[in-house]
C-alpha cells in the first residue's frame, strides 16, 4: 500500500502548485490513498468549502486540518457534512468534525487520523492519550493506520513517533512548514518524519511575505502577514509504503519540489 501526504498547502500559490504537480506525483507514485494538510488553504489561514471541494478534485482523497481549522468560520457549515477532512482529534468534546477517517480503495482501508501537538500551542486534550484511543479503534477495521501530528516542537513530534513505533504505519509532523531530513523507518515499522514541509511561497518566509516578518523581527512590533504572492513556490511531501500483510512500513520517500529540486514529468 502506498500512501502520498502533501504537506500544508499555504494559500493560492500552494493550490496552484498542489493543482499542476499532483497530478504528475499520482503518475508517477500511483499511490492508493493521497492525504493533503489544508489548514493554511485560504490566504494561509483555515479553509473554505470550495477550497475543500477544489483539492478533492485536484486528486486528495482525504484532507487533514491543523490548529488553523476554524480561522475560516464557513467551515462550520460544512465539516460536519463531509467524512473525507478531518481536523486534530484532541480539540475539546463536542468540537465540530472529527479527528479519524477511513478511506476504502479496493478491499482494504487506511485509517487516517490527526492530532495537535500542545507544547508552544494551545493546551488542548492530550494528544498521545487521544490518538492511542483512536488506534485502538482503528486496529478493529484495519492494520493500516497513518497519522499527521500536527506540532510545533521537534521534540513532541518524534516523542509521539516512538510512542506510536509499531502501532502505526506512518507519522508525519506538520505545521513548521520546514521539510526535514530525518526521514525514517523506527525499529518497529513505523515510518516517520519530523515535518513534511509546506506546499506554497518559496521566496517567503514559511510562505509568508518576507518584508512584513523582517519587520517584525526588527521591530517587535504587530505587523499583519500576508501569503508570499510574488516569487518562486514549491510543494513538498512524502511517499510511504506500508507492507500489505501487516502494516508497517516498507519505505518512506521524501518529496521537494522547486527551483532547487526539479521536478521532471
Amino acid at each position: 500500500m502506498k500512501i502520498l501526504f502533501i504537506g500544508d498547502v499555504v494559500g493560492s500559490p500552494g493550490r496552484d502548485m498542489l493543482k499542476e504537480n499532483l497530478p504528475h506525483l499520482k503518475r508517477r507514485y500511483n499511490p492508493d490513498v493521497t492525504v493533503v494538510n489544508g489548514e493554511n488553504a485560504a490566504h494561509g489561514k483555515g479553509i473554505t468549502e470550495k477550497i475543500y471541494r477544489q483539492i478533492k478534485e485536484w486528486g486528495a482523497n482525504v484532507i487533514t486540518l491543523g490548529n488553523h481549522a476554524w480561522d475560516k468560520k464557513e467551515i462550520f457549515e460544512f465539516i460536519d457534512d463531509v467524512d473525507d477532512m478531518i481536523r486534530p482529534a484532541n480539540f475539546p468534546p463536542d468540537t465540530p468534525g472529527k479527528g479519524l477517517t477511513f478511506y476504502k480503495f479496493g478491499q482494504k482501508e487506511l485509517a487516517v487520523i490527526n492530532a495537535q501537538g500542545r507544547t508552544f500551542l494551545p493546551p488542548i486534550e492530550d494528544p498521545f492519550r487521544v490518538v492511542d484511543e483512536l488506534v485502538n479503534e482503528a486496529k478493529k477495521r484495519t492494520p493500516y493506520i497513518f497519522v499527521d501530528f500536527h506540532a510545533e516542537a521537534t521534540s513532541e513530534k518524534q516523542a509521539i513517533g516512538w510512542f506510536l513505533d509499531g502501532k502505526v504505519g506512518g507519522v508525519v509532523g506538520t505545521h513548521t512548514h520546514v521539510q526535514t531530513a530525518d526521514n525514517r523507518i523506527l525499529p518497529n515499522g513505523t515510518a516517520y518524519i519530523t515535518d513534511v514541509g509546506m506546499t506554497g511561497p518559496y521566496d517567503g518566509i514559511l510562505g509568508m511575505e518576507k518584508d512584513s516578518v523582517l519587520r517584525r523581527f526588527h521591530t517587535a512590533l504587530p505587523v499583519r502577514f500576508e501569503v508570499a504572492s510574488d516569487g518562486r513556490n514549491q510543494l513538498s511531501g512524502v511517499l510511504i509504503e506500508l507492507n500489505k500483510e501487516n502494516g508497517i512500513a516498507k519505505r518512506i520517500e521524501r518529496i521537494l519540489i522547486n527551483d532547487d529540486h526539479p521536478f521532471f514529468h
